[in-house]
């Protein structure tokens, strides 16, 4: 099997992993670093491509989306009312 083969995934981890990177995606990543980032964080969440076997399985765990959504905003967070209102436009018209 070479490198960066994905037919060991499962359906749900390859549905996974495309949403991650829709979402890199529209953030302005480009194609080939938004798919690297999302294999990575599916990666990271479920231990990796799962085989076959009765109790092969490993628990996964959804660390790295909640890191994510704990950070994302908090730039807009620090900015000062005034700041955060209007959006980027208003922020620069200091």
């Amino acid at each position: 099997m070479p490198r960066g083969d994905k037919s060991s995934y499962t359906g749900k981890q390859k549905r996974k992993a495309e949403h991650i990177e829709e979402g890199y995606r529209k953030r302005g990543v480009s194609k080939k670093e938004a798919e690297r980032r999302a294999w990575a964080t599916t990666n990271k969440e479920s231990g990796g491509g799962k085989k076959s076997g009765s109790g092969r399985g490993k628990k996964g765990t959804k660390a790295a989306s909640r890191k994510g959504g704990r950070i994302g905003g908090s730039a807009t967070a620090k900015r000062k009312a005034a700041g955060r209102k209007g959006g980027r436009k208003t922020a620069r018209k200091r």
